[in-house]
This record gives C-alpha cells, sequence and structure tokens, in this order.
C-alpha cells in the first residue's frame, strides 16, 4: 500500500504538473473551502463556482506556490479574495439594485435608485481613476480589480507595505471627496468598492 503523501510532497509534484497530487489536493481541500465560502455567500451554488475558480486558479498559479509557507492560508486568502469580489459584482447586478430600492425609505423623485444613476456613479470613480497618479491608479486596481493583499501588492511592484497602504489610503480619500454621499447607492458604493 502506498505511503499518504505529506502536503509539501504533494505541493512539490503539484509544481510540476503533476495531476494526480493536484486532484489529492482539492479531495483534501474542496470540502473545507466550500464551507468557508459558504460562510460568506449563503448559496450553494456561488459557493461552488468559487471552489471551482480557486483550483483553477491554484494550478495556473502552481508554478509560484511556496511549499514551505503556509499553503492553507494561501488557498484560503484566493477564496476570500474571490468571494469578495463576487459580493462586490452583485452589487451592480440588477437584482441588487432592485432589492436596494425597496429599503430606501424616502421616496422622492430626486433620490430613486435606478440603473442609469448607478452607471453614471460608476462613469465618475472611472473619470476620477483616470486622474490618479499612474502609481496610485496601479496599487488601487491591483487591490480592488485583482483583490490582492497589501503585501501580495508591495511585493509584486517591489515597494513596501506602508507604501502601498498610503497610497490606497490617499486614493479613496480623494474618491469619498469627489462623490456625493447624499444618495443611499452612492453612500452603498462608497462602502463597499472605496473601503
Amino acid at each position: 500500500m502506498e505511503k499518504v503523501k505529506t502536503n509539501t510532497e504533494l505541493l512539490l509534484l503539484l509544481k510540476k504538473g503533476d495531476m494526480i497530487a493536484f486532484n489529492a489536493i482539492y479531495n483534501k481541500y474542496s470540502y473545507k473551502l466550500h464551507e468557508f465560502i459558504l460562510m460568506y455567500l449563503k448559496q450553494e451554488e456561488d459557493a461552488e463556482e468559487i471552489v471551482q475558480e480557486v483550483f483553477i486558479k491554484l494550478w495556473k498559479s502552481r508554478d509560484k506556490i511556496d511549499v514551505y509557507s503556509s499553503f492553507e492560508s494561501f488557498l484560503f486568502t484566493i477564496a476570500y479574495n474571490a468571494s469578495i469580489s463576487l459580493l462586490r459584482k452583485r452589487v451592480s447586478e440588477k437584482k441588487s439594485r432592485e432589492y436596494l430600492k425597496s429599503l430606501q425609505q424616502i421616496d422622492t423623485t430626486e433620490q430613486v435608485i435606478d440603473e442609469i444613476q448607478f452607471k453614471e456613479l460608476d462613469q465618475k470613480v472611472q473619470s476620477l481613476l483616470e486622474q490618479l497618479t499612474p502609481r496610485q491608479k496601479e496599487i488601487y486596481l491591483l487591490s480592488r480589480e485583482e483583490g490582492l493583499t497589501h503585501k501580495e501588492i508591495a511585493q509584486k511592484l517591489n515597494i513596501s507595505e506602508s507604501t502601498v497602504n498610503n497610497h490606497l489610503v490617499a486614493t479613496l480619500k480623494y474618491f469619498k471627496s469627489h462623490i456625493d454621499s447624499n444618495l443611499v447607492i452612492n453612500i452603498l458604493y462608497i462602502c463597499l468598492f472605496l473601503q
């Protein structure tokens, strides 16, 4: 009977493109990941989709895995970032906007949340994004679009974590000062996208 391989052994094989090792890792972690993601997303179908996405990302970036650092932490960070990205994406979907409309108590024409208003707000953010310095824009996109942590951005750009943090704080402060926070949709946008 073949001896059960350790995580390190499986990861070393995975880095070489070994599908058997990949399957073993999938079998070992897919259920745990599914339960973890379900806590955030509350929907079975979404959780299954994110689990698949996590393992696709793992396979694609297998050569970058550090076999001697915490693999579980690496895996669950990918899962967490993918879950948060999906939640942010859902905010911009019609169902979410309809739900927000039902929550809004103030019934004035001026404050009705509709698709046009959301698009205008998004265009405003894109326009503000173009006014940032190239470095601020790069850091913001790596953080918000790719879901990288401050540490990952620092390593990727070869700068300190505090520099990453300072750029993001300055960018978010700039965005908030140029976005009208009177409307519910604007407040929600700021909370979800600009934190």
